[in-house]
């Protein structure tokens, strides 16, 4: 009996290990990764130069009037859920010196989202060029690490970070994790006459489940309301949000040319900066890292990740509408899907920043999703991908639509540093 108990275990813990390995089903739901059984997707995409009303988009005017506004509340509605209208009253403190070895002027600027001194805020550090003798353009990095556990440089002040179990923030402590390059990335933007910043994402909204009232999103609860209504913002959302009011800063500080900035974030945060792009038109340009489903990767290829993986109870449905769970049994009724999100930040110049075995994220699901929002770069009299067949890894597209898909997983790598930097040289 006892050897029985022991085989049937040591199948438990095989049949455990090569589930985890191929990632065959998530959360209960199969995953789907053979390109052949992705199914007829552009058969149900919508067409992003058709309007509700069925009548074609033909020229710029249409598009910036109706047809974007239109796209907007749609992906407002069913995905990523409305923001509050209007701008908020902030406060701001900034503090300035010199840092990176005595290259760069340093501003750390707390922005204050509510009167109190304790209520939500965000630290945002900036590096501007020493010599720099004119406002710069800036690339803003939507980071996963406190300031000072992301850059190592004496005098940034310490960060927090959220624990999900107790609800509360603690001290972020120590520097960049061993091997951190993020220091020499840092110093090629400055030598190429970008200025830098970066900021810690959950200060804005915690990303975890139940943390709803400890953000921004706390703020604008109606009396009685415990959670947004199902077409207001998810935690992406308010990260997105949260973008808008660094760019307020941005407009105010006289080192920055707040018309030239870049934003660019991974994973999660690749999926806040394409909305970030396409809802804040001051965004001059977007290098989104791996974003794949809920970002730039179409929904309704079956590969990978799904809005059914997304929005399951127990992981990440916080992070959008309520109303996107609507589509997880069914993603073809969604009303829109990834290439129109793209089709949102044209014509300014964007950047999908994908890896070859990233299959999670579905790199050619974002490559299909820019062939498809192509037609709009155009009617805006801006190139698209030039091509429709996946490019091979390491060969970089830099048209104002471009792609990059490296050889290795999911996130940035060196390599993606000095394409997004070359990117920026061209377009910014």
């Amino acid at each position: 009996m006892k050897k029985n108990f022991l085989f049937l275990l040591c199948l438990l813990f095989v049949s455990v290990q090569l589930n985890a390995q191929d990632r065959t089903v998530i959360a209960g739901i199969p995953v789907n990764y053979d390109e052949s059984q992705v199914g007829d997707y552009k058969a149900t995409l919508p067409d992003p130069l058709i309007m509700l009303n069925g009548k074609k988009v033909t020229t710029a005017r249409q598009w910036y009037n109706k047809r974007r506004p239109e796209i907007i509340r749609l992906f407002e509605e069913h995905q990523y859920g409305k923001w509050p209208a209007g701008k908020p009253e902030l406060r701001y403190t900034v503090e300035e010196d010199v840092g990176l070895d005595g290259i760069a002027v340093r501003k750390q600027v707390t922005i204050f989202f509510s009167p109190d001194n304790d209520g939500p805020k965000v630290d945002v550090l900036i590096y501007i060029p020493k010599d720099a003798n004119a406002p710069v353009p800036l690339l803003l990095n939507l980071s996963f690490s406190a300031n000072n556990t992301t850059v190592n440089d004496p005098g940034v002040k310490q960060g927090t970070v959220w624990d999900a179990r107790s609800k509360t923030r603690s001290i972020a402590t120590g520097g960049p994790r061993a091997g951190s390059r993020m220091n020499d990335y840092i110093k090629a933007f400055l030598k190429e006459g970008f200025g830098f910043a970066t900021l810690h994402y959950t200060d804005i909204d915690p990303d975890f489940l139940g943390g709803v009232t400890l953000g921004v999103r706390g703020l604008y609860l109606k009396p009685g309301q415990e959670e947004p209504a199902p077409d207001e913002w998810g935690a992406i959302s308010a990260w997105a949000w949260g973008v808008s009011r660094v760019m307020d800063y941005f407009e105010r500080d006289p080192s920055i040319n707040a018309k030239r900035i870049a934003v660019t974030g991974a994973s999660r945060l690749g999926k806040t900066v394409m909305w970030a792009g396409a809802r804040e038109p001051r965004v001059a340009m977007v290098l989104a890292s791996c974003s794949g489903e809920g970002g730039a990767a179409i929904s309704r290829r079956n590969f990978g990740e799904t809005v059914a993986h997304l929005t399951e109870a127990a992981r990440y449905p916080y992070q959008f509408a309520a109303n996107y769970g609507n589509y997880g049994a069914d993603v073809t009724k969604l009303p829109v899907d990834a290439h129109m999100l793209v089709a949102l930040i044209a014509p300014r110049p964007l950047l999908l920043q994908t890896g070859t075995t990233d299959n999670w994220s579905d790199p050619g699901g974002e490559f299909y999703a820019a062939v498809e929002a192509g037609k709009v770069y155009r009617l805006l009299g801006k190139d698209d991908l030039g091509v429709t067949e996946l490019p091979p890894p390491d060969q970089p597209i830099y048209h104002t639509l471009g792609y990059f898909m490296h050889e290795g997983g999911h996130g940035t790598i060196p390599l993606d540093w000095q394409v997004y930097l070359e990117f920026m040289k061209r377009y910014l």
